[in-house]
């Protein structure tokens, strides 16, 4: 299991005004970055290493260019 302890949420820049979807990420955490879902913060949590949520994110960033 991953330690969270210092993990500092904040709401996704994509988690727009839609009735409380949102995603939360903590990246500030030593080699990954952490994703929740801001309407159960005592939930599950997935974890990403810092490689794989920039191809992630790099990857979302393009397709919603493409579209």
């Amino acid at each position: 299991m991953t330690d969270l302890t210092g993990a500092v949420w904040r709401k996704s820049t994509r988690s727009g005004d839609n009735g409380g979807a949102c995603v939360e990420v903590a990246d500030n955490l030593p080699g990954i970055v952490a994703v929740r879902d801001s309407k159960d913060p005592m939930g599950p949590v997935l974890t990403f290493t810092l490689t794989a949520w920039t191809a992630f994110t790099t990857a979302t960033k393009r397709e919603g260019r493409a579209s």
